[in-house]
Formats: C-alpha cells, sequence, structure tokens
C-alpha cells in the first residue's frame, strides 16, 4: 500500500544573495546524501549566466556528475527541446549541434553548450508527462527532486524589473527560481517545499506545504526563464532513476 504522507530530510539553508537559489539547493541534495561541504564552496564552482549572474540546472547536473553522481533531467523547455527528438533512434546531442546552428539566441547557446557537457558527462534526459504520480514516485524512492520553476507563478507575486529585480507589474517579466521538492501528502494534494530564499510569501521557514497542482504549473511556466525541468541526483550505487 502505497504511503499517504512522505517527508525526507532534506535541510536547506539561506540562499547567500539573490542569484544563488540553484547551487544552495544543489548543496542541499548532496548533505542529503551525506556530503557536508560548505555552501560557499558549491557557490564558487557553480557555472553563472553571463547575463542575470544565476545558473541553468543542467549545469548544476554537471557538478554532480563531475563528483561522481548519477544525474537525471525531466525536461518540459521546448524552447531547447523538440519532442521528437526522444524517440528510439534519435541523436539529441546531434540535434542539439544543429539547433545551436539554426538559431542565434543567446540564452539558448549558453544552455545548447550545457546539455551537450552534460551528456557527454553520461547524464541522461526524459521526456515524461509532468503528473503527481510521477512526482511522487520519485520521492517514494527517497529521492528529493530539484526542480526549476517560474517564482511569478509559486509566489503570485509581481514580475521583476531592472538590475535588481524590483517588482513592477507593468514593466516587470516573470522571474526563475530554484527548490527542491521533499515530500507530498496525497489527501492534501500538496509537497514539502524546501526553498532557500526568503523572506517569502509562505513565512519565516525555509520549508513549506504547497498544493502539488500550483507546483506543477510553476515547473512548466518556467518554460519562460529556462527552467521548465526535474533534476534528480542520486549516488551511483542507489538504483536507476524511475
Amino acid at each position: 500500500m502505497l504511503p499517504n504522507t512522505l517527508s525526507l530530510p532534506v535541510r536547506m539553508l539561506p540562499q547567500p544573495d539573490e542569484t544563488s537559489c540553484g547551487p544552495t539547493c544543489l548543496h542541499a541534495i548532496y548533505r542529503y546524501w551525506g556530503e557536508d561541504e560548505p555552501l560557499e564552496a558549491v557557490i564558487a564552482r557553480s557555472r553563472k549566466l553571463e547575463q542575470g549572474g544565476g545558473t541553468f540546472a543542467v549545469f548544476l547536473a554537471s557538478d554532480a556528475l563531475r563528483r561522481g553522481y548519477r544525474a537525471t533531467i525531466y525536461t518540459y523547455n521546448l524552447m531547447v527541446f523538440d519532442p521528437t527528438w526522444f524517440a528510439a533512434g534519435v541523436d539529441i546531442a546531434e540535434r542539439l549541434q544543429r539547433q545551436r546552428q539554426a538559431k542565434t539566441d543567446h540564452r539558448l547557446q549558453h544552455a545548447t553548450e550545457g546539455y551537450l557537457d552534460f551528456l557527454a558527462l553520461g547524464g541522461r534526459l526524459r521526456f515524461a508527462d509532468l503528473t503527481r504520480g510521477l512526482i511522487r514516485g520519485i520521492l517514494r524512492r527517497g529521492q528529493p527532486i530539484l526542480t526549476g520553476l517560474s517564482s511569478t507563478y509559486l509566489y503570485r507575486t509581481a514580475r521583476e524589473y531592472g538590475p535588481h529585480d524590483a517588482p513592477d507589474d507593468v514593466r516587470g517579466v516573470p522571474g526563475g527560481h530554484f527548490v527542491v521538492l521533499a515530500g507530498y501528502d496525497r489527501r492534501n494534494r500538496s509537497v514539502l517545499v524546501a526553498d532557500p530564499y526568503g523572506p517569502h510569501p509562505y513565512g519565516p521557514s525555509h520549508e513549506y506545504w504547497m498544493s502539488i497542482d500550483r507546483v506543477v504549473g510553476a515547473v512548466l511556466l518556467g518554460i519562460v526563464t529556462h527552467d521548465a525541468n526535474l533534476l534528480v541526483i542520486q549516488p551511483r550505487a542507489a538504483g536507476p532513476a524511475p
């Protein structure tokens, strides 16, 4: 019988600045798997975007691969991946190379470089319906989920404008963010969110319960900021991802 509730012992530290949510979440995943590396060390080696100072999930995944972990990305970013690429026999790396030659968007070029590196390191890509069952299934295997999503949708806050991401509902653009999903409650249809940001609209804690449907929507809308993914990191001895 499947458990109705689950809570994994993910311990999230506060992110030191506005752009370090990704490496802070990665640090929490490493701690979950028994590594006690200083947060500052993870941030220092994290690859940052040339514009904006943040990062992509694929860069976090490649860091884990270089440290001997297994990394699987469930992607929903149609700005980077065509759904037909996930058919049997398709060489995704070759398609990424061709797309890079055909399109000049700066962020796409940066993401493509990251994914080519990720695949060369042995990372795995999955394209599966983003459902409650998928999220719960990964968590039931004891694997927390690092996810890139839309903070604007998750928090229901104003869009952001300018170099300091000031709230501006007219001129602003949607913001991206990283959190870790660390548990679920089937009866309440909610998931446990470990969030490095603060203060956020859901209280002072870095853990809160959120509607699983809200989280699914936030992940899918992360496509606006080249997020829209689930990243599962696990030791190689832990078995395959679902």
